[in-house]
């Protein structure tokens, strides 16, 4: 998760003892702010606990938090009422609310459930009651209302009542001490209530809390201050922030391992004093606390002080002795150099130079807005590298030294304590001290801007361009001038752009954007400084002095480690998250304010950082397993040695290591690399795919320093899919088996069915042979009865044809005994006996039963002749239909003629009639036509 923090701008007017005399500023120690918006749930949070597995949990307006470095969750109550109250004791959260008290306890599947202790006493419960307190007391866990007290023990709930209000509980010299609003203070003894201060003695003062302080009792009240009782006398102390208290209105009070006290207000946020009551440290709104009203306070085992806040949570650490400056007023702007001088504290920003007056007040020194770059003691005297020029700085004025703009960096001349060059924006200055007072001069040779300068020897020295180059710079004896510029870039320098240049154990580095390099003199190249790479790291680089024992290094991540340049140790090492957001990067700068004092400009004030004193302690702790899901269903985690997850779910762990700061997770899977560490984005890993088998997934805790915590181990057996555990087997077999008796049954399925096959086809085929046979005797018999019918058409043709030439004969003969008769008629007698015969010769000719006797016959020769002709041409008559037959009967005109006792001109012309009848062109012949006619 993300973190808010704000290091606040504090008013203190004791110099602490972690501050050297005559350092007297504004300061503040580390803390962080958590808004609603981070934890999500009421804004405000009346009590705070830490239990001993590192979490917190917050008696939240609408419920219970709880925090484990890296996340927040969320709990609500049955009756989703407000939490009052919270205690972590063990493995159980224990919390008040209106009319509700209980504890909270892990399920084994992870899950915070909730206890009412008040429901076996529900008669008991006064209406509209409300806890406000919860303390551990020997075996008793103690419940405060402003009604009653509830002792809690493991068989019982006991109630007690004096007729007051309660209003505070604590435990001194293993004794409880109970205060109430109007009946003095109680002491359990026997787990009942004995009075032991009077009432007429505290004078109706509203206790805060009852503590041991230097034998006695300290009475800390509301509006009143703090009080000591001995001997039956309440005496007022002496505490400076006792006139804090009867204005802002105490609410909660702590005392710290060291003595320190801590005084939270309703008005004015956390005031911290000494065992005296002198104020050390005072965090507010209006220097960063998230807000003034401090509803609930707790100091855990690490000195780590907690506020549930009226809006909010925030958090302290009291045991770090680093501490911030910050201008809130947005004055001061982005710092680049602090220096002490004088006694006084000088800031250069880019707003311009700035200082610490007598009575810790930011006081602007006028003449100096712009960019201030650097501050540089020399010789006595305070010179300030402006963008307008080069100043010093006297009496709080800026007194003009030289206009040549923008300077950077000043380096002492080696062997020359009078003689001085400047790196700016239009190349390089020289300052000379002749006499009390300093020449300038420009070099000349070179007008690009320098950043970075060191000095090889006397004569030589590096320069690298503000933005891109390096060049080795030679001067003349006397350094009048530049006697020579030669360009390095291509001479094993790595990267061209932002190369920095140091003079460290007498050699000359230089940091690119591939790492650290050296100048190797003999080869007259650059090469890489395997030493640095190795002890300092190839994405860090140099922001102090290089001149001291301790160099100060910023790596990618932020971090600010102190190293000694020979071993690589770390001394000092700042965590990101102390500084985040607040760096002023590219221009970070540590300078030394005194023999363990260091300050590191920031974007609004400066840290400083103790070196005596400060804590190296980043203990990180082994990770635990939260939770565990699949697809979402938590599993239980009684035994988690080894768990066994169905193939292809998602799985997710959730991990925490709560007592660890500013820390992250790695994970890493021996499966796949057991070397390679991945971070976790989140304090979750969520898995899928994952094929069958076993995976033994490790887990640490880190952070940016580079400190890693011990392992902690899970390992998962992903179950094979169905289709390879033992049911799959078996399914297999089964299928196997299954598939070998269809086969089986199929094949010989296959045998009947070919058997069959064969023999109906084998009948098939003797009926077929039979078929054919019986075709061919069909067809020969046909053939047989065509060919005599054919013959038979053959012997009626032919006699009908004999009939027609008989016709034609008997005609023929008929008409020339028509003619004989006709020739000889006058030989007849009786004519009328000549008529009758030549009648009788001529019905003899054209005799009708004759043409239907031929006309039948014909038609058993050629089938239909007549009823497909007279279809096709209805228009012919009974004469036409006889030529017809006659022409198909293939006679010629003159066989014709007798036939129908017409003459051969008669046929002709009846002839063409026909044809034209017949729509028959000339060309076409009329027999043909007739003998094809169907």
């Amino acid at each position: 998760m993300r973190f808010s923090f704000r290091v606040c701008f504090c008013f203190f007017i004791l110099i602490f003892v972690l501050i050297p005399q005559g350092l007297i500023a504004q300061y503040s120690p580390y803390f962080q702010n958590y808004s609603l918006s981070e934890y999500n749930a009421g804004n405000q949070n009346w009590g705070v606990s830490r239990s001993e597995n590192g979490k917190l949990y917050v008696a939240n307006n609408n419920g219970l938090l709880e925090y484990d470095g890296l996340k927040w969750d969320f709990m609500q109550l049955p009756n989703k009422t407000t939490i009052r109250s919270v205690l972590a004791d063990k493995d159980r959260i224990y919390t008040g609310s209106y009319e509700e008290f209980g504890y909270w306890k892990k399920n084994t599947k992870g899950i915070l459930i909730y206890t009412s202790l008040s429901d076996s006493i529900r008669n008991n419960i006064s209406q509209d009651e409300e806890i406000w307190q919860i303390i551990h007391y020997k075996d008793l866990i103690v419940f405060r209302s402003f009604f009653n007290i509830y002792l809690y023990s493991s068989s019982s709930i006991k109630k007690l009542n004096v007729g007051s209000n309660f209003l505070a509980c604590n435990v001194i010299n293993n004794d409880l001490y109970v205060s109430t609003e109007k009946k003095g203070v109680y002491k359990l003894v026997n787990n009942n209530l004995k009075p032991i201060i009077s009432p007429e003695i505290l004078k109706g003062y509203q206790i805060v809390s009852i503590d041991s302080y230097n034998g006695k009792l300290l009475v800390s009240t509301s509006l009143n201050g703090c009080f000591l009782y001995d001997n039956d006398t309440l005496i007022p102390t002496t505490f400076e922030v006792n006139a804090i208290i009867k204005q802002h209105q105490l609410n909660h009070f702590s005392i710290l391992k060291n003595g320190n006290m801590v005084f939270g207000t309703i008005k004015d946020g956390i005031y911290i004093t000494s065992n005296n009551g002198n104020i050390i440290f005072h965090v507010n709104k209006e220097n960063g606390l998230i807000n003034n009203t401090v509803l609930g306070q707790y100091v855990d085992s690490k000195e780590k002080l907690w506020l549930g806040l009226d809006n909010g949570i925030a958090s302290i650490d009291l045991s770090n002795h680093n501490y911030f400056y910050n201008d809130v007023s947005g004055k001061l702007g982005t710092v680049y150099d602090v220096i002490k001088f004088k006694g006084v504290i000088y800031l250069a920003s880019n707003t311009g130079l700035f200082y610490l007056d007598e009575n810790n007040i930011l006081q602007f020194i006028n003449g100096s807005q712009s960019q201030v770059w650097s501050l540089k003691e020399i010789d006595g005297e305070l010179f300030c590298c402006h963008n307008y020029g080069t100043f010093l700085v006297k009496d709080f004025q800026l007194v003009p030294l030289c206009d040549y703009t923008g300077g950077w960096i000043i380096k002492k001349v080696p062997e020359h304590n009078d003689i001085y060059i400047e790196g700016a924006y239009t190349g390089l200055v020289r300052f000379k001290k002749i006499d009390s007072k300093w020449e300038v001069k420009h070099l000349g040779k070179t007008t690009m801007p320098i950043k970075f300068l060191a000095f090889e020897d006397q004569y030589t020295a590096w320069a690298a361009h503000a933005y891109k180059g390096l060049y080795k710079i030679k001067f003349d004896k006397n350094y009048d001038t530049i006697t020579s510029i030669e360009n390095y870039n291509k001479k094993g320098v790595f990267s061209d752009f932002n190369v920095r240049v140091y003079k460290l154990k007498n050699d000359i580095c230089f940091k690119t954007n591939n790492g650290w390099l050296k100048f190797e003199p003999i080869l007259d190249s650059i090469i890489p400084y395997e030493l640095l790479n190795k002890n300092f790291g190839k994405d860090s680089y140099l922001i102090s002095e290089e001149d001291i024992d301790l160099l100060v290094l910023k790596n990618k991540n932020d971090n600010i480690s102190f190293k000694s340049m020979l071993n690589g140790k770390k001394d000092i090492s700042l965590p990101s998250n102390y500084l985040k957001n607040r760096l002023n990067v590219g221009y970070e700068n540590v300078s030394m304010i005194s023999d363990s004092i260091y300050a590191l400009n920031l974007s609004n004030g400066f840290m400083l950082i103790d070196g005596k004193n400060y804590s190296k302690n980043f203990d990180l702790y082994k990770p635990t397993i939260e939770k565990i899901e699949i697809e979402k269903n938590l599993i239980d985690l009684n035994n988690l040695k080894s768990v066994e997850f169905p193939y292809k779910k998602n799985i997710s762990i959730s991990i925490s290591s709560a007592k660890s700061d500013n820390h992250f997770f790695e994970y890493s899977m021996n499966n796949l690399d057991p070397t390679q560490w991945y971070r976790l984005d989140r304090e979750k890993i969520e898995l899928s795919n994952l094929s069958s088998g076993t995976y033994n997934i490790l887990f640490r805790t880190s952070n940016n320093l580079g400190n890693i915590s011990d392992i902690t181990s899970l390992k998962l057996n992903i179950l094979p899919p169905w289709y390879k555990n033992k049911f799959g087997f078996a399914l297999y077999t089964f299928l196997i088996l299954l598939t070998i008796y269809i086969f089986y049954a199929l094949h010989k399925r296959k045998i009947n069915k070919e058997q069959k096959l064969l023999q109906l086809k084998y009948e098939r085929e003797q009926k077929e042979i039979l078929k054919e046979k019986t075709l061919e005797n069909d067809r020969k018999i046909v053939e047989l009865k065509n060919e005599a019918l054919k013959n038979e058409v053959k012997l009626k043709s032919k006699q009908l044809a004999n009939t027609a030439m008989a016709l034609v004969k008997k005609n023929e003969t008929l008409t020339e005994l028509k003619k004989e008769l006709v020739l000889h008629k006058n030989g007849f007698d009786n004519y009328y006996s000549y008529k009758k015969l030549l009648k009788k010769v001529d019905n003899s000719i054209a005799h009708k039963d004759e043409w239907k006797i031929f006309e039948y016959n014909f038609n058993q020769v050629h089938e239909e002749f007549f009823f497909q002709l007279k279809k096709q041409f209805p228009e012919l008559t009974h004469k036409d239909l006889k030529i017809c037959a006659y022409i198909k009967m293939n006679l010629t005109t003159k066989e014709i003629a007798p036939l129908l006792n017409i003459s051969i001109r008669g046929v002709e012309t009846h002839r063409y009639r026909l044809k034209r009848k017949l729509k028959l062109d000339n060309d076409n012949s009329l027999a043909t036509y007739l003998r094809n006619f169907k």
